[in-house]
């Protein structure tokens, strides 16, 4: 066995290989349309991420997770110089969400590499990630590396309905897969951001905000449709999802938020006076939308389900509300939630809980380093996820959990919008970046 040396030596090849898995990731299927009768399932794509390990000598495991066939997930675990140590989670999620082909200028499963990109669903959501760290997972096996300390590989099921059949499952029923797992990094941090002047800042996530999803349901009388009837659970219902999509929460920051503003105050000398917190945000330009979610709790009207048929009152009406919660604010927000929508409605929950952690320490200083030593004068700063990651089953365990799939993006590329997005894309460059960076952090944490 070797130890890493010089850890940049040969990685032009490690980089094609990156843009190679992520294309050909993208081409395997893995639609997670929430439902489960009609989602396609992982099990091609891990059956594929465990041959590509096989083949340098790893022996993956493969489980599949939850109540129905199909939810693959796979791991490996490479061993480190100093086994005392906690071991590395690196994670990332094989299912994408859905996409329509008649939107897009190439198929959303073509895995197309062209115009400096690599084009498909998943591309940023997150099989460049995935394509990264398998590359560099292969390469450490390949030559011998053996990284500072063990670093477990997961390649997971489900992320996109919520982890339910994924790592909430694993975390519940096979945790011997993360023993001795103490700090984990996966998707949405690490990329770049162009404030001002050409200086680049990247995004390291330490926090998010919790999922609720919530099923509202108003109860009334059934009737025929051409008489007067005062008691309508349509109309109720409709009434208080109007109530609820259109309230503003009051705006709270937490630690992440204040020290992301406070970072781009000291790079851009931009204030953000917290009387007009919502105008300033406007400055930070594409961001400013995933930022400006991070500021207050949300609670956004998605589906309404009532009737059956044109001339009949239904005596049930349902809506389904997904709501974000920021750290702390769960018991405030269903207080403000029972006051918007009042005692008529029904409320059933399915929720995950909110993630935070602070940004010091030793892998913080090893992500800093790893992104400066390839981007010289870049600046590093957390910041809060306005969505919801795999995060949140991990930290159940005692896992530090970060955001960091670095990746430095052109100044006027709309990242934020690529994820779920039509024409969903990444550089080929910045998969190159990110795959050196990933490789001189894991030799460094």
């Amino acid at each position: 066995m070797s130890t890493h040396g010089d850890i940049t030596s040969g990685l032009g090849v490690v980089e094609d290989d990156a843009v190679r898995l992520t294309s050909e990731l993208i081409r395997i299927d893995t639609t997670n349309t929430g439902d489960p009768d009609t989602v396609v399932g992982e099990r091609a794509a891990g059956e594929y991420v465990a041959e590509q390990l096989g083949e340098v000598g790893y022996d993956p495991t493969y489980v599949e997770s939850g109540d129905r066939p199909g939810r693959g997930n796979v791991f490996v675990r490479l061993p480190g110089a100093d086994p005392s140590r906690g071991a590395l989670l690196v994670h990332g999620h094989l299912d994408v969400v859905p996409a329509d082909a008649s939107e897009w200028s190439v198929h959303p499963f073509s895995g197309a590499v062209q115009d400096g990109y690599v084009w498909g669903r998943g591309a940023v959501d997150m099989k460049d990630m995935l394509g990264m760290s398998l590359a560099l997972a292969r390469r450490f096996k390949r030559e011998n590396i053996v990284p500072p300390r063990d670093i477990i590989f997961a390649f997971l099921a489900d992320e996109e309905a919520g982890g339910l059949q994924g790592s909430q499952w694993l975390v519940a029923n096979r945790p011997d897969l993360f023993e001795g797992a103490t700090e984990a990094i996966s998707e949405v941090g690490g990329f770049s951001v162009t404030f001002k002047d050409g200086v680049r800042s990247y995004l390291v996530e330490t926090a998010e905000k919790g999922i609720a999803w919530l099923k509202l349901k108003v109860r009334a009388r059934a009737g025929h449709g051409s008489m007067i009837h005062e008691d309508n659970a349509v109309t109720k219902l409709a009434a208080a999802v109007t109530r609820l999509g259109t309230h503003r929460f009051p705006i709270v920051l937490t630690d992440s938020v204040r020290e992301f503003l406070a970072g781009v105050t000291e790079i851009t000398g931009w204030d953000f006076p917290e009387d007009d917190l919502d105008g300033a945000i406007g400055k930070l330009g594409a961001i400013s939308r995933i930022v400006g979610a991070t500021l207050r709790d949300t609670a956004n009207p998605t589906m309404l389900t009532a009737g059956y048929k044109a001339n009949v009152i239904p005596s049930v009406a349902e809506a389904t509300v997904d709501c974000r919660v920021l750290p702390g604010r769960q018991e405030a927000f269903e207080r403000e939630l029972a006051e918007i929508l009042g005692p008529d409605v029904e409320r059933e929950w399915v929720s995950l809980p909110p993630v935070e952690t602070s940004f010091d320490g030793a892998l913080v200083d090893a992500m800093t380093g790893s992104i400066t030593a390839e981007d010289p004068g870049a600046h590093v700063l957390p910041y809060m996820l306005s969505g919801g990651t795999d995060a949140k089953a991990f930290q159940k365990l005692g896992i530090r959990c970060f955001g960091f799939a670095p990746l430095q993006l052109p100044a006027d590329l709309d990242f934020a919008s690529l994820f779920h997005g039509v024409d969903e894309r990444v550089p080929v460059d910045a998969l190159k970046f990110g795959t050196r960076v990933l490789n001189r952090f894991l030799l460094s944490s």
